[in-house]
């Protein structure tokens, strides 16, 4: 059966934030990651997204207006090293930063070997990720969600995965999800139209996922990143 299922009040045009996740450089920062040692992640060069998703949280969560601000805030700025302290939050050092290169390292099939079975991204997008994304929804919540974009062994590669903030879904009687998203890396003047759409019928077969999110690589699947409230109302 079909939904169409919208979190009230929320636009990602008025409520987002007013700039696109444009950033000069901040210094990396190095976590130790079970397994795979000590791993260098965060330079706000190559975006906050992360950072931008948990910030329109809070401001939700603690019904704060918007901020004014309709240009990226400078490096020395009190909202910037918010963004930049919340973009660190989003990664839940270690757990969550472990996820997202588990998954870079796990194909999109199931893999078999023997009587054991690997399950692949596909799989585990579909039958353990999407059913979390979609019960926030259902609920009223808002919902953040980390795109693995990349099969990659390099930790290096962490930075082409991506973070989103889910608000909706269209779901047709042919088990096409769409997803709607506010995407940080697009402006705000098309911010209103993102959406990824994939099919969910067969979790052993791997599809491919559609999308105009704002980046250049494919999605291979996506996960529902834990979130904990921050008040930024000094900002204000």
């Amino acid at each position: 059966m079909g939904a169409i299922v919208r979190i009230p009040d929320f636009t990602p045009s008025h409520s987002g934030l007013g700039f696109a996740n444009s950033f000069p450089s901040q210094p990396d920062v190095s976590v130790r990651v079970p397994v795979y040692g000590s791993v260098d992640i965060g330079d706000a060069s190559n975006g906050v997204c992360g950072g931008m998703v948990f910030t329109v949280l809070d401001l939700r969560a603690f019904a704060r207006p918007p901020f004014p601000d309709t240009e990226p805030p400078p490096a020395d700025s009190a909202l910037f090293h918010y963004i930049v302290r919340r973009l660190i939050d989003s990664w839940d050092i270690p757990n969550g930063v472990l996820k997202y290169l588990t998954w870079m390292n796990t194909p999109d099939g199931d893999q078999r070997l023997l009587s054991f079975t690997r399950r692949g991204i596909w799989r585990r997008t579909l039958v353990d990720e999407w059913p979390k994304v979609r019960a926030e929804l259902d609920a009223g919540r808002l919902c953040p969600m980390g795109l693995v974009t990349v099969e990659s062994r390099n930790p290096g590669d962490l930075g082409h995965n991506h973070q989103v903030l889910a608000y909706g879904y269209d779901l047709d009687d042919d088990a096409t999800l769409t997803i709607r998203v506010y995407d940080p890396n697009t402006a705000p003047a098309r911010a209103d139209d993102v959406w990824l759409k994939l099919p969910i019928g067969d979790p052993g077969s791997p599809g491919a996922v559609e999308h105009n999110i704002d980046i250049s690589h494919p999605i291979r699947g996506f996960f529902e990143v834990g979130y904990t409230a921050k008040d930024p109302g000094d900002l204000q």
